[in-house]
């Protein structure tokens, strides 16, 4: 949240919408919970905050390709998705001994970190877009979450899993601009 905070001040912006997926999800949340003058909404996928298998069943395995490829193809309900250039950049990122320490100790962090006694604090519209065969944070979750914010609004994507943007371009951006247009008509 601290480089966040330092991009955004350095930046000059005073009021954002968030988009976060996963990890990023969380952060958007902690960011707005520090910041929350500064947020006029958020959109969250398959983030998390209140649960998740972050790591599928287990740490990035260093060195051995099949092992991430078949841990890339279990975030999307159609494994066809994690194309070859996808799973050659996670596995680049799992073999950098400096990358893979920083993302196994943020998924560490976000596992112990869980935001549900805090989220009623964040009252500005969120977007919730979930795939509803999300196997890393489940559909229940986003439900949790809905239950738990106290100005969102869920929409679930059907044959989708933990990466609606990647998984499901058109139909994400298409939820994505029609909650635009609502904060538009609300300024």
């Amino acid at each position: 949240v601290k480089y966040v905070r330092q991009f955004v001040d350095m930046r000059g912006y005073d009021s954002m919408i968030l988009v976060g997926n996963s990890l990023g999800g969380h952060i958007a949340q902690l960011y707005a919970l520090d910041q929350p003058n500064k947020i006029r909404a958020m959109v969250l996928t398959g983030s998390s905050g209140l649960f998740e298998d972050s790591l599928g069943g287990g740490y990035p395995k260093r060195g051995d390709y099949e092992y991430i490829k078949d841990r890339t193809g279990y975030t999307f309900y159609d494994p066809n998705v994690a194309t070859k250039e996808l799973v050659d950049e996670i596995y680049e990122i799992c073999n950098n001994r400096g990358k893979a320490i920083r993302i196994i100790s943020m998924a560490k962090s976000a596992m112990r970190e869980n935001l549900a006694k805090l989220l009623h604090r964040l009252t500005m519209p969120v977007l919730l877009i979930w795939g509803k065969e999300d196997k890393i944070t489940p559909p229940f979750v986003a439900e949790d979450f809905q239950r738990l914010l106290v100005n969102s609004e869920l929409v679930l994507v059907e044959e989708c899993g933990h990466a609606p943007m990647m998984e499901k371009p058109l139909e994400f951006n298409r939820i994505l601009n029609e909650f635009l247009q609502k904060l538009k008509v609300a300024a």
